[in-house]
């Protein structure tokens, strides 16, 4: 998918939304993105259909991205509808409405929609063990993930535009409890934690990382406790509309659903036994592009791809993050695998700022590696991270907020070690491969040896030895230059 366009339209019982793609198919990067809220599901618990209103909008939503894919270009143009337009007795005329624009509608099962939600959690966090909850509009789904793996799922009409019923008549946790009961899902999520999916609980996401002042405002990895759901649950009904508009990135749209996602979250997660929660940035949409996948290309580190197509397309040598990671490993071959995955992401991301002024690549580098849209990775890798590209661009200990509050000074020690053990590597080579193929460090018991091959001692000067003697300083270990003979 390097330089195919992929389109996925996704009918949703809240929103409608167009997403292209391009980019590694692991992994590809988000080209556009825009939703409209058409509320497909909003009459439905009533009603049965989708109202005129709604169905007018989402018409009107399906012909202008019918048009833009096809003014894209995209090679691949999947349309996918959900609960609204599964239950609906009209839910028909919609789909004929979407063929009379040339696009073919599949429509999705509660089950394909569970599994499409599931596996797309799976990959934005391969490790992930749990329960995933996708709370659209018309439909909760539950998904048992674990080992890389989709088990026990099932779709319950609990949606947030149906919930109004069920919560005006008082008892409301009970009847969730009794759903979920009598499904057979008290206590599967025991001890793990639900991964959150779909807008409202995004949107609920956001909110909290505003109320509590959260020093890192990026949705995917963000964890909630029950406590802090219920806090939530009890505060936003007396919340007004100036504070919400404070919120940053919060759709005004969203905002009536708040309370009710709130109060289902609160209701499912004693039963289900969940710990807490994580919030996910991947939900069905990503699920259905991961299913198409080799099982070798689903078995890619998500933030390795991302991080290696970034310094390929801003970089100046594609090849060199990778070489770097490799040349600086020896000095770090001790360290578990969670962080040397962060250190070769760090190292492929670390020539991207170079087009920047001198006087802000610092703040290039930190900016890219705190908010760029990573997934597989949480608050303190993101953290480590930005330390690492730092320390590679000049800037020293101790960091500036939020660094400091999302990793431990271990932590960020380890990750200034990395950005030096680069800043060194990038010095040496001059960014290009073959000084690095001709090098190597060591790390034994009497320090750090920067071995060059005979003939290469041309590449070592005063710059070069004063990187190596910060890295050892760094690590606590004296160093020294030797040439093989």
């Amino acid at each position: 998918m390097d330089g195919k366009r992929t389109a996925i339209i996704d009918i949703g019982s809240n929103s409608i939304r167009l997403v292209v793609y391009q980019g590694p198919p692991r992994l590809p990067a988000i080209l556009f993105n825009e939703k409209v809220l058409a509320g497909l599901g909003r009459s439905l618990a009533e009603t049965g259909t989708i109202d005129s209103t709604a169905m007018n909008l989402a018409g009107a939503a399906l012909q202008r991205f019918s048009a833009l894919v096809q003014q894209m270009a995209c090679d691949d143009v999947r349309t996918v509808a959900t609960a609204a337009v599964r239950d609906a007795t009209n839910g028909a005329g919609l789909i004929s409405v979407a063929e009379r624009l040339g696009l073919s509608v599949e429509l999705l099962s509660g089950e394909q929609e569970a599994k499409a939600a599931g596996l797309g959690v799976l990959s934005a966090m391969p490790e992930a063990d749990g329960i995933v909850g996708d709370l659209g509009g018309g439909s909760l789904e539950l998904v048992r993930i674990a080992g890389g793996q989709v088990h026990e799922h099932v779709s319950f009409p609990l949606g947030v535009l149906r919930l109004g019923g069920l919560r005006g008549k008082g008892g409301f946790a009970r009847r969730v409890e009794r759903i979920l009961e009598d499904a057979g899902w008290r206590s599967l999520g025991y001890g793990k934690p639900l991964y959150l999916v779909g807008g409202s609980w995004r949107s609920l996401a956001r909110v909290d990382i505003h109320d509590r002042g959260y020093p890192l405002p990026v949705l995917h990895g963000y964890t909630m406790p029950a406590s802090r759901i219920d806090l939530l649950s009890r505060k936003l009904p007396a919340l007004d509309k100036p504070w919400f508009k404070a919120v940053p990135n919060l759709s005004t749209g969203r905002v009536p659903t708040l309370s009710a996602a709130a109060d289902l979250l609160s209701a499912i997660l004693p039963v289900l036994g969940c710990s807490g929660t994580v919030v996910s940035a991947f939900g069905l949409r990503e699920g259905l592009l991961y299913e198409r996948l080799s099982p070798e290309e689903a078995g890619l580190d998500p933030l390795v791809v991302a991080a290696r197509d970034e310094g390929r397309q801003l970089g100046r040598f594609p090849e060199h993050g990778d070489l770097l990671n490799r040349w600086i490993t020896p000095l770090f071959h001790e360290e578990p695998h969670g962080d040397s995955r962060l250190r070769h992401a760090a190292c492929l991301l670390a020539d991207t700022s170079w087009r920047a002024n001198p006087e802000f690549r610092v703040e290039l580098g930190i900016e890219t590696a705190l908010h760029g849209n990573w997934v597989g990775i949480d608050a303190r890798g993101r953290a480590m991270m930005a330390a690492a590209l730092a320390a590679s661009l000049g800037a020293q200990a101790p960091y500036a907020d939020p660094i400091p509050l999302l990793a431990t000074p271990k932590d960020i020690a380890t990750a200034t070690s990395w950005g030096l053990a680069i800043r060194l590597a990038q010095r040496l080579s001059g960014g290009v491969a073959g000084p690095l193929h001709r090098t190597g460090v060591r790390r034994g018991a009497n320090g750090i040896e920067l071995i060059f091959d005979d003939g290469d001692l041309a590449l070592s000067g005063e710059v070069v030895e004063k990187r190596l003697k910060a890295l050892g300083a760094a690590l606590g270990l004296q160093v020294r230059i030797s040439q093989r003979r």
